[in-house]
């Protein structure tokens, strides 16, 4: 199996990467980033692109199924547009090219309480991007909905440590929907739906992801 990963180096991402390698069934991994990864595998084929600028026709858009990872925050970002560019436009672009080039399967990391409508703006804008990937014509979709990811990441995010703490701490209080959502679970989750790639639209609930 042909695996297409975007968003490779982040934190999702990067355990679905190094499970996707480590996995028989997988047979490739084609990860574009904007920085060079800091490893090597015989399977894996990271091309250096600019997502702004994509390149239409690499034979690599063809694979049996994408899990896209890509995501930031508005810190991050800057502002309210450029987050939405990082996490509504670029994973509709990599779908819209992925698909042309008959890709059948989508996996995306959305999150819990997405909606377009929502009065939240994150979850408005996974929402959003939802709602526009179930009108690319997938043959299958599926949407993780994890609710705070648990996890490492490269730069950290104070109010996200501060919630770990205190869900960590009242985990076996809660219901399951709100307990941490593992980043590694996450990742085999989506690894798991992509390599199933159940016809029709499906989507992940915090729940079956939480610790």
């Amino acid at each position: 199996m042909k695996l297409l990963l975007a968003g490779a180096s982040g934190l999702v991402g990067s355990h679905v990467l190094r499970l996707a390698l480590a996995d028989e069934r997988i047979t490739q991994v084609t990860a574009p980033v904007r920085r060079a990864l800091s490893m090597s595998h015989a399977k894996l084929h990271a091309p250096l692109v600019d997502y702004d600028a994509l390149p239409v026709d690499a034979a690599w858009w063809q694979a049996d199924a994408v899990v896209c990872a890509l995501g930031t925050t508005i810190k991050v970002a800057g502002s309210e547009d450029a987050f939405r560019r990082v996490d509504h436009d670029y994973p509709l672009v990599v779908a819209r090219l992925a698909q042309s080039h008959g890709t059948p399967c989508y996996v995306l990391n959305s999150a819990m309480g997405a909606h377009r409508q929502s009065r939240i703006f994150y979850n408005r804008v996974k929402g959003q991007l939802e709602y526009d990937l179930a009108h690319v014509g997938f043959a299958s979709l599926t949407c993780a909905q994890p609710g705070l990811i648990a996890g490492e990441r490269a730069e950290p995010r104070t109010f996200e440590r501060a919630a770990t703490l205190v869900l960590s701490a009242l985990g076996p209080l809660l219901p399951r929907r709100w307990r941490l959502c593992p980043a590694e679970k996450i990742a085999r989750a989506m690894l798991e739906a992509a390599i199933a790639a159940r016809p029709g639209v499906h989507v992940i609930p915090a729940s079956e992801m939480a610790q």
